[in-house]
């Protein structure tokens, strides 16, 4: 889950009350990515509206690389053929990092973002 915050800050010691970990980010850009056990919690302070679903293919809950995995241009022609619409596409012949992006029947975002 990626939030979008008000207070970096404020939402860093809010969650860390409840368990969650500085495990990555960068807070003078505003962004961190916190962890509690296997979830994974992104705190981003004016970088989107509202708050977002995010899948990383590639990754396991650590952030560490997993392979096989199923290629970002993969799962796009898939949900495609599926007849899910997207708001952002990616090349289909390029390869490495890239992301797509669509909506639920309620509007809320959902990103896959491949980090590699």
């Amino acid at each position: 889950m990626s939030l979008a915050v008000k207070d970096l800050a404020a939402s860093r010691e809010f969650y860390s009350a409840l368990g969650f970990e500085v495990v990555g980010g960068q807070a003078e850009e505003g962004w961190l990515i916190l962890r509690n056990g296997t979830t994974n919690l992104g705190l981003f302070q004016g970088m989107f509206e509202g708050n977002i679903l995010t899948f990383n293919p590639g990754w396991s809950a650590e952030a560490q690389d997993v392979d096989p995995f199923t290629d970002v241009r993969q799962i796009e022609t898939s949900l495609l053929d599926r007849g899910i619409e997207l708001d952002e596409k990616v090349a289909a012949d390029g390869e490495g990092p890239a992301h797509i992006t669509l909506r639920d029947p309620d509007g809320n975002a959902i990103l896959i973002d491949q980090h590699r």
